[in-house]
């Protein structure tokens, strides 16, 4: 079994930012931090505030005064601090640009869009974590927005992140791709599927490709994962080795098959302006970058 590829070229993946964990819990450090730090402001819909570029806006807590408030700091890039707020709390924005990750992901830096990605997870989980799910209570965001405390029952909340798995299976001669009712016409990807409770990712692997598919894995490995924001999933990433089980579909996918090298390697090369032919996930998604990755190095796991 030879040692694995890398896997590259998909979004979300960069890391401008020390996450700066310890200065979370200082509000007076966030004080001081608050004037000179770069603020991401983003919409109800997720997205971020550009100028007139289309670049992300450039505002520093200077504008505003004061302190962060209820801003989600998100860390540092050198001496810098980032922060996220909702476009509620920021006035004057109407000749601001609203940008979506996934063109901030096409045409940003990678480095400010896996930022933009980030500020996005946080403010959809406050969002969606103002009560609390035990009692009921109202939720107060403490340690730079990484806590949600109930004054209520006392109950303590953090940020979710659901993972699942992603996976290029083979046969050794041929990859294993599916399509979702509704999807774009044509479209196809790998197989893909939550982690369940009491389940290890490679369980997963298994479990999701028959469930989906009918084909049994004999073996998997873990390439690379992807925070993926919408809303909050971290794709994990894997090549898995199958039986050549003609595939069958009943429930999420309406279709599942087979496709040789020379198909995969020509839907590779494809736009989307043609008229006919397979298309592939976009070029953003880690999808993409495991079936490049099957394309270009083979089947890289053996039975043995």
């Amino acid at each position: 079994m030879r040692a694995p590829a890398p896997l590259d070229g998909f979004a979300f993946g960069s890391a401008l930012l020390d996450r700066s964990d310890a200065l979370r819990g200082d509000a007076e450090a966030l004080r001081g931090l608050w004037p000179e730090a770069r603020l991401i402001v983003l919409d109800a819909e997720g997205r971020a505030a550009a100028d007139g570029s289309g670049d992300l806006l450039a505002m520093r807590g200077a504008h505003f005064g004061g302190g962060p408030g209820t801003a989600i700091f998100l860390g540092r890039s050198g001496s810098e601090a980032w922060f996220a707020l909702e476009a509620t709390a920021v006035p004057a924005l109407e000749a601001a640009q609203w940008i979506d990750l996934r063109r901030a992901a096409a045409h940003w830096p990678a480095e400010v869009a896996s930022a933009l990605a980030y500020a996005r997870g946080m403010l959809y989980w406050h969002a969606r974590n103002r009560h609390c799910g035990v009692c009921g209570g109202t939720v107060a965001f403490d340690r730079g927005g990484f806590v949600g405390h109930c004054a209520q029952c006392g109950n303590d909340h953090y940020p979710r992140v659901d993972p699942a798995v992603i996976v290029a299976v083979s046969d050794g001669e041929r990859l294993l791709l599916g399509r979702q009712p509704g999807w774009p016409a044509r479209r196809w990807s790998v197989i893909a599927g939550f982690v369940e409770p009491g389940e290890a990712p490679e369980q997963t692997v298994v479990r999701e490709v028959h469930e989906e598919t009918g084909v049994n894995v004999r073996r998997c490995r873990y390439l690379g994962s992807q925070p993926w924001p919408f809303p909050g999933a971290l794709m994990l990433g894997f090549e898995a080795l199958a039986d050549a089980d003609a595939p069958r579909v009943d429930g999420e996918l309406e279709e599942a098959r087979w496709f040789t090298r020379a198909e995969v390697g020509a839907a590779l090369e494809r736009d989307g302006s043609e008229a006919d032919g397979i298309l592939l996930a976009p070029a953003i998604s880690i999808a993409r970058s495991l079936i490049a990755h099957w394309h270009r190095n083979g089947a890289m796991l053996t039975r043995t």
